[in-house]
């Protein structure tokens, strides 16, 4: 230290404090979108309800568990609970597996099992009139629709003069035949890949995944064409399917970030606009499918 004197000293000590000053005043980095989600108040929650949650076990040992929307397709939403009360989906299957697009479950279009109780030709259900005062549109533009945001937690769309569910990863809609009435909830599909928009309001979109989606999107797929599996070994059977209002004691209870709160907010204008060393040049636009709110088990 004596090589350097006293000025050099002086210099030093003078060099640290500026560098401890500058540290002191540099702004904190933005929360990213985990921590956001990590701290948000248990306000910023709402549980789903237990009669629109379905638990499927399949034979290999998975549970799947997936959320109804009963206020944009009541009438196929009313079938699936049906179907599932009735037992209709306990023996039923993995019956494709298409890469990049969908898993589908029912039962196959040979089996004459009846489904007992439903509507046989429900109504199309891919949209609903009018643009909902709960509708909270995100600012960015969309390749499908004028606007898109959420309603009640869902991601929906909107022209002014419809709304609909999107087909985003993870949703889940209703297979059919050509006609729009062929589709009455015995076989669904959820999205496995790149969000298929193009199936908006071409297909009822009845609810979505809320745990074991990677237990749906890692398996095998199918070697025939749109990815369905040739021979019944290849299909995984669906043990059981329960209504987690009816399990009773036990049941899986699911919360989902209302999309009203601050915290849900804070959570989209990260998403949209990273921070931190890795982001380089932050996109400041958010696409309907990457601002799905986040789900949690109930602490």
């Amino acid at each position: 230290m004596a090589a350097y004197g006293k000025a050099g000293l002086i210099s030093g000590l003078l060099i640290t404090a500026l560098a401890l000053t500058a540290a002191a005043e540099a702004p904190k980095p933005a929360p990213s979108p985990q921590e956001i989600v990590d701290a948000a108040p248990a306000s910023a929650w709402a549980t789903i309800k237990a009669d629109d949650l379905v638990v499927m076990k399949l034979a290999d040992g998975a549970e799947v568990i997936y959320q109804l929307a009963p206020d944009f397709a009541p009438v196929h939403v009313a079938n699936i609970r049906q179907l599932v009360r009735s037992g209709y989906f306990d023996g039923a299957s993995i019956l494709r597996v298409q890469d990049n697009y969908v898993v589908q479950w029912g039962r196959p279009d040979e089996d004459t099992t009846e489904a007992k109780g439903i509507t046989k030709t429900p109504p199309a259900e891919y949209e609903v009139a009018g643009t909902p005062k709960t509708f909270r549109a995100l600012p960015w533009r969309d390749a499908y629709a004028p606007k898109t945001g959420h309603i009640a937690s869902w991601p929906a769309a909107s022209d002014g003069s419809a709304t609909w569910l999107v087909h985003c990863y993870g949703m889940i809609g209703v297979a059919r035949g050509n006609t729009p009435d062929t589709g009455d909830a015995t076989q669904l599909y959820t999205i496995i890949g790149h969000a298929p928009r193009h199936l908006d309001r071409n297909l009822a979109v009845v609810g979505r995944i809320v745990s074991g989606m990677d237990l749906l999107a890692d398996r095998p797929r199918g070697g025939e064409a749109l990815g369905f599996y040739k021979t019944d070994p290849e299909r995984v059977k669906i043990v059981s399917a329960r209504m987690a209002s009816d399990i009773g004691a036990g049941a899986p209870s699911w919360q989902v970030m209302d999309t009203a709160s601050p915290a849900f907010d804070a959570w989209v204008k990260a998403r949209a606009s990273r921070s931190g060393a890795f982001f380089v040049r932050p996109a400041n636009a958010l696409d309907i499918c990457n601002a799905q709110a986040p789900l949690r088990k109930a602490p």
